[in-house]
């Protein structure tokens, strides 16, 4: 759940929100009462109280009275003892979970009650055609546009997945109780549940008491598909269709995908020792089987509502195939399929299910199945001697009866009237056996009215069975002979099918049941696959050229890393168009070498049928990518010579991600000198359809530079990399590494999208959706449905309306030097200060961040103590978690202030109204400064921070009173939030409950920080961690 959702800057209604908070706060009230007692709740409440005034004199701008009353608020926190902080802590994170529920809800509510959406596909349509776009121009960039929103891993959601599904419990109950047709009965029914799933949420640790594992992260992304996504996909393109059809004539293609869905959980290895070659295979493999198994719970149903007759000729002749085959195969082997009857019962009959179950033996000579001798007319005393023998719960049975395979075996002797009884059992089981034979025997003109849809799909079950039995096998380490004919491999051969189907249907005049349920699994197996979301592999560059190292030392060819650049790549061209394996088969490597080159083998193992694109990170050269197609080359010729046959799938997509300031600054250059490569330029041609990808990093741009320099360094080296493609003839795509929150690159999709440079999104596009925002953003249907569309609406304005670029070039001039003297400020600060980091490590909870346990990867990419080897993640956190956001806004101040001195504030007014990107820079930085607090900041400092470094924090704070005043001065806002009031209205919902858990949290570490053993105020604080992250709606 986060602020930056894309209709929050609209106008609202809270009537209907107050309402929700309202109710969940009662509720909690209540459990509280039993769960705590009275005594305890009359404190929470006298803390709540005292929260809320000091808010309302802040608000209304009595200063001194606010102070007062905060540090009342602070001295009752202060005398509390540990257990009551801990259940303190507890409560009020909790309230605020509630609250962020109740707002997305209340989001959901809305977009469900306004009839015309903005941002809409039919909005955005209707806009462009009013614009002069022509309807076939429309429908075609439509139907060819490719946005892939890729799930990550990064460890950012700080609530366990049991939680996250009571709160996604709740929401459907809030849905529930707004429901207008409720009995007084039923709607006591829904407030009864509410109150177990807040009761239930109470009893539940909050903690993570152990990491996950890679595997484990990879299924939490699996599960977003099936709890939302998977509902989301067929309603967001019937919205797509539907919008086509009014603006255009002619509805979105049954097959056709807009977007669709990558992950790099299980594949992103950058930093994280945790994520082997294995988990790769085991984690694609996973994924795969879900979808397998997600497809045959819809093909249950469409067998169940597809029960006509009529058909088009194509299909009845494919059910009469499927049914002579199938016949023919159960006779063959003993069997009879039931193509007609429903899923549940039995397709195979036991062996021998012929004979009577007295005659039925196993290979021992043991009835397979227990005789109970039960009194009758053939029954005498001499047959207890031959009768069956029981053990309780087995199938220890012993009978004298022979069997009919081994009538000529010693038997024990029998009396004239057991021989008898023989011949008369047998005489019966043989009428029986033909009996029973021509009942399984019928002939096809025979069969009356078959169901021709039903037979269809009783064959892509059974098919869709074999494969996910098949995955089990492969992640089991079983070998699988299976015949390929009897399970499905790719896309197409389930589609197939499908589609007759379909195409039936509509023949017969069933359009509407054909553009049902059928038609959503269409749209789904077009957009998932068979694989559900392709896994992207990730790797440091560093890594690759250690590998390559290893290798040239062996075969006494120096030092590959030691080498020139123009040198790697003379030595990487050459080998590329060799076709000869360069590692040996008998070399001997370091592991960390041996995990190299063991992925770049599953990589060619399971293709690109399986996996995604390979990403670099840290790149700054082009040796750097053409490394990775020779090693990516090196394991394709390896394995396919063992395999005897070439890999499936072609090669990975080989993407360089640039991060830093300086590698930014440098793409467009190493795009440019990748693709005067005679090789590389026909690889990307012949085997990637003329298409470069290229990934630009927020994260580390932002650490490195400050989120000003960032975002133009960033928006400097897309417009380079556009044209450096450009230039060569080849189309680009470009992948986003967005984080979370605006430190990060996080923000509102819709202003992102449409604040990039002119041509960079030309229908084409990438980018992660990381951590909590997942959940966020796509962990209900509803609100999925809506980023889709979001996604879609913003790249098609963008692709048919570029935004535009800077009126003139002094504008650029300003933005360079706004850029240089943010970055100067920034790094002095950061980098250069030598008192920073020791404050940075007392003024914030960073060195507790990691006794969360809630990413597999270390905080750090090396052990050294610095900020630049810190990952941005916890560096954005532990600023959120202050609620001063330094890493947001710190040197933008300085820069705008400098500029505005000099005469420009007109410029920047203008740009701000008519440049899309520096507005949207603007707006970032003034939501983020919405949130950030300087009492609470200030209070850290006071508590935590030593007497030396206090007057650090105080330049800084006033370092955030100048960004504040100059932003301002730009937007030409009277306050912050200005054209925003909603989220200046939700932030202000939130603080009576918000600044207790800061004051609270600063009251822990201070008791932490001199007695670190003691695990019960670790808990404390990190359930204070969890509170402000609810409250703060973003960590990292």
């Amino acid at each position: 759940m986060a602020d930056n959702t894309d209709d929050i800057a609209e106008e609202i209604s809270f009537q209907s929100f107050d309402d929700d908070c309202r109710l969940l706060g009662n509720l909690l009230n209540d459990v509280l009462q039993r769960e705590v007692g009275s005594t305890f709740m009359e404190k929470l409440e006298k803390i709540r109280v005292l929260a809320q005034s000091a808010c309302n004199m802040r608000q209304a701008g009595i200063e001194d009275m606010a102070e007062l009353l905060e540090k009342q608020l602070s001295s009752e926190l202060s005398n509390m003892t540990l257990e009551e902080a801990l259940t303190l802590a507890r409560a009020f994170s909790h309230y605020l979970t509630l609250t962020g529920i109740a707002e997305t809800h209340h989001r959901v509510r809305k977009g469900r009650n306004v009839a015309n959406l903005s941002k809409s596909c039919d909005d955005i349509f209707n806009q462009l055609v009013q614009g002069g776009v022509s309807p076939d121009e429309l429908y075609n960039t439509v139907c060819k546009q490719e946005v892939e929103i890729v799930l990550t891993a990064h460890p950012t959601q700080i609530n366990r997945r049991t939680l996250q599904y009571k709160h996604i419990r709740i929401a459907h109950l809030l849905d529930l109780n707004d429901r207008p047709d409720l009995s007084l009965e039923d709607r006591e029914m829904v407030i009864e549940d509410l109150v177990r799933e807040i009761t239930s949420i109470w009893q539940t640790d909050e903690l993570r008491r152990q990491s996950p594992t890679p595997v484990d992260e990879a299924r939490a992304g699996l599960n977003i598909v099936e709890q939302s996504l998977w509902k989301a996909v067929p309603h967001y393109l019937r919205r797509v269709s539907n919008a086509l059809k009014k603006h255009t004539g002619k509805p979105l293609p049954l097959t056709c995908t807009p977007i669709k869905f990558g992950s790099w959980m299980g594949g992103d290895r950058d930093g994280n020792p945790n994520v082997t070659a294995k988990v790769t295979k085991d984690v694609t493999l996973l994924s795969k089987w879900m979808v397998i198994d997600l497809y045959l719970r819809e093909v249950d149903h469409l067998r169940f509502e597809l029960s006509m007759n009529q058909c088009s000729d194509r299909l009845s002749m494919l059910a009469h195939e499927i049914l002579e085959q199938g016949l023919s195969e159960a006779f063959s082997e003993g069997r009879h399929e039931s193509w007609n009857e429903s899923a549940s019962l039995p397709t195979q009959l036991p062996a021998r299910a012929h004979l009577p179950s007295c005659a039925v033996r196993v290979e021992n000579g043991e009835s397979q199945y227990p005789r109970l001798d039960i009194p009758g007319k053939d029954y005498d005393g001499d047959i207890s001697s031959s009768s069956t023998t029981f053990k309780s719960g087995s199938h220890d049975v012993h009978a004298s009866l022979p069997s009919s395979e081994n009538s000529s075996a010693s038997q024990a002797p029998t009396t004239p009237r057991s021989s008898q009884l023989q011949k008369k059992l047998y005489a019966e089981f043989q009428t029986g056996k033909s009996s029973f034979q021509k009942l399984l025997e019928p002939k096809l003109p025979q069969l009356p009215g078959i169901a021709p849809y039903r037979i269809v799909l009783g064959n892509v079950k059974d098919k869709l069975l074999k494969s996910r039995r098949r995955m089990e096998l492969l992640l089991e380490d079983n070998t699988c002979d299976y015949d390929p004919l009897s399970y499905y491999e790719t896309t197409d051969e389930l589609l197939e099918p499908l589609l007759l189907c379909y195409e039936s249907l509509q023949s017969c005049g069933s359009g509407v049941l054909a553009d049902g349920r059928l038609a959503d699994l269409i749209r789904r197996v077009a957009t998932f696959g068979m694989v559900l979301m392709k896994l992207d592999l990730r790797q440091e560059s560093g890594r690759h050229a250690e590998t390559l190292d290893a290798i040239t030392n062996y075969l006494d060819m120096g030092t590959y890393s030691e080498w020139e650049e123009e040198k790697k790549l003379d030595f990487l061209a050459r080998e590329l168009k060799g076709k000869r394996p360069l590692v040996p088969a008998s070399i001997e490597v370091a592991p960390d070498v041996k995990e190299v080159l063991d992925t770049f083998r599953i990589a060619a193992e399971l293709g690109s049928d399986s996996l995604g694109a390979y990403v670099i990170s840290m790149a700054s050269n082009a040796s750097d990518v053409l490394a990775v197609e020779l090693l990516q080359k090196d394991a394709r010729l390896s394995v396919s010579g063992e395999l005897g046959r070439a890999c499936p799938g072609g090669t990975l997509r080989v993407v360089p991600l640039f991060e830093t300031v300086k590698d930014l600054r440098g793409a467009g250059s190493v795009i440019r000198k990748l693709l005067s490569i005679d090789w590389y330029r026909q690889h990307i041609i012949e085997n990637h359809n003329g298409h470069q990808e290229v990934m630009v990093g927020y994260s580390d741009s932002g650490k490195d530079a400050g989120r000003f320099t960032a975002a133009w360094e960033l928006y400097k080296a897309q417009e380079d990399v556009v044209a450096a493609c450009t230039e060569y003839g080849i189309k680009v795509t470009l992948f986003h590494g967005r984080g979370g929150s605006i430190g990060r690159g996080g923000g509102p999709t819709y202003m992102a999208i449409q604040s990039q440079p002119p041509g960079s999104v030309m229908g084409t596009l990438r980018s992660t959706e990381q951590g909590e925002m997942v959940q966020a953003k796509f962990g209900l249907p509803q609100t999925a449905v809506r980023q889709l569309e979001i996604y879609t609406t913003a790249v098609l304005l963008a692709t048919l309306r570029p935004p535009l670029p800077p009126r003139e070039e002094k504008w650029r001039n300003l933005m360079e030097d706004i850029s240089n003297i943010s970055c100067q400020c920034y790094r002095s600060v950061v980098y250069e200060n030598p008192e920073f980091l020791a404050y940075f490590h007392e003024a914030t909870p960073e060195a507790e961040l990691g006794f969360l346990n809630i990413g597999s990867r270390p905080a750090r990419r090396k052990s050294t103590k610095g900020i630049g080897h810190l990952r941005a993640i916890p560096w954005v956190f532990a600023w959120t978690q202050t609620r001063f956001v330094l890493p947001a806004w710190l040197g933008i101040g300085a820069g705008l202030k400098v500029s505005c001195e000099k005469g420009h504030t007109e410029d920047l007014q203008a740009m701000y109204k008519e440049w899309p990107f520096f507005q949207c820079t603007i707006d970032l930085i003034e939501m983020v400064l919405g949130k950030a607090d300087i009492p609470i900041a200030k209070h850290y400092d006071e508590v935590l921070v030593s007497e030396k470094r206090r007057e650090l924090g105080h330049e800084l704070r006033a370092e955030l009173t100048t960004t504040e005043k100059f932003v301002l001065v730009v937007s030409g806002h009277e306050k912050l939030q200005q054209n925003n009031r909603s989220l200046r209205r939700l932030i202000e919902n939130r603080l009576p409950f918000l600044n207790p858990m800061n004051m609270l949290q600063v009251e822990i570490l201070k008791r932490l920080r001199s007695d670190d053993d003691n695990h019960k105020i670790r808990d404390a604080l990190l359930i204070t961690i969890n509170g402000i992250a609810a409250g703060m709606r973003n960590t990292g």
